[in-house]
């Protein structure tokens, strides 16, 4: 069970699914678009990923408000080729449109063994291994690159102005019975972690964020600037940046993102010139078929044999077992499931707020 600060509260899932499906119904989007916004924040608040999870409720309204992002959008095939295709997500919802790319994508690799499709101008798509699990029920490998057209949040290797947003990439592999997803920013944290400690979450880990004359830092305000406890965070008002995880390795990583999300899907990098005035992503997706690779059972055995053989690895704390991508998720979503999703009283103040501004009274 997680190890929680004392002013964390324990949301129980249906209650918190109800409330974040209600913000959205109430901002004008219709049910069926809100019980997918819903459910995709809390399971990545199940999963462990609050970053990407109902923190994010306040500022999505925000974006819908603004007209940043659009309710009620269908992604768009703007080019097809059989086996890959490029969807135009039209500013719509990302947990709308991206699902939809990815069951194109996922149709076409049963037909043809492999495609690739490439979506851009989506609204902020959340958790990318949500995908990556659409893929696995599939049957399917999945390999998935992100970026964020006109947010530049992260400073690359060697610098401390803000060139990068934080670009995830994301792996499933559907081993049965012990299905891989390796998920992760190629920042040292997401700028939802960043968003989790503002609000009084857990704390940034050392030198994950960089101050304009180049000193680390642990400060959201390096982000964000200055901010009321209960209120929006804008990182346009900071003056620092977060730093790429692994040096020049995610420094790389983040630049190649840009370079297939971005470049290659038409939508735009994060900078210099955000031509279209709004923040979207960008994402290019790669899904593979065991079954026409015709090595299905070999690849099946030979994973199996593989994971146990490296989580049977002698662990450097005998009360932590080496675990593989995907096992920490799949833990925490059985103990939160269970008992409830920790949010931060900070974090469930500003949620609140957002849903009696819009008229919503809270299930609890």
């Amino acid at each position: 069970m997680d190890q929680l600060p004392a002013d964390t509260l324990r949301i129980p899932v249906e209650a918190l699914t109800a409330l974040v499906r209600d913000v959205f119904v109430a901002a004008g989007c219709d049910t069926a678009e809100s019980n997918r916004i819903a459910t995709h924040l809390v399971g990545a608040n199940l999963a462990g990923h609050d970053s990407h999870g109902v923190v994010r409720v306040p500022r999505y309204v925000e974006w819908l408000e603004a007209g940043f992002v659009v309710k009620g959008q269908d992604a768009e095939i703007v080019t097809d080729g059989g086996a890959f295709a490029l969807l135009d997500g039209k500013w719509g919802f990302g947990q709308t449109v991206a699902p939809q790319a990815v069951a194109l994508g996922i149709a076409r690799a049963q037909q043809h063994g492999v495609a690739v499709t490439a979506l851009r101008n989506a609204g902020h798509i959340g958790r990318v291994g949500d995908y990556a699990e659409q893929a696995i029920a599939a049957g399917l490998i999945s390999i998935h690159f992100v970026n964020v057209a006109g947010s530049v949040l992260v400073a690359p290797f060697g610098g401390v102005e803000r060139r990068f947003s934080t670009n995830p990439v994301a792996i499933g592999v559907p081993l049965p019975g012990r299905p891989l997803v390796l998920d992760f920013a190629t920042s040292l944290v997401a700028e939802g972690k960043v968003l989790v400690a503002s609000s009084g979450g857990k704390k940034l880990p050392e030198g994950a964020l960089i101050e304009p004359d180049g000193r680390l830092s642990t400060d959201p305000h390096t982000l964000y600037g200055p901010y009321d406890a209960v209120g929006p965070r804008n990182p346009s008002n900071g003056l620092g940046a977060i730093r790429a995880f692994g040096e020049h390795k995610g420094s790389g990583l983040a630049f190649m993102c840009e370079m297939l999300a971005g470049c290659l899907t038409a939508g735009g990098t994060s900078g210099p010139i955000n031509e279209r005035g709004r923040i979207a992503n960008g994402l290019l997706s790669i899904f593979l078929s065991p079954k026409h690779f015709g090595t299905q059972a070999e690849f099946e055995r030979m994973g199996l044999v593989y994971a146990d053989w490296i989580s049977a690895c002698r662990p450097a704390d005998a009360a932590a077992p080496v675990l593989l991508p995907g096992e920490p998720e799949a833990q925490r979503r059985v103990d939160r499931t269970a008992h409830g999703v920790p949010l931060p009283q900070e974090t469930w103040s500003n949620i609140l707020a957002t849903a009696t501004r819009l008229g919503v009274k809270s299930p609890l």
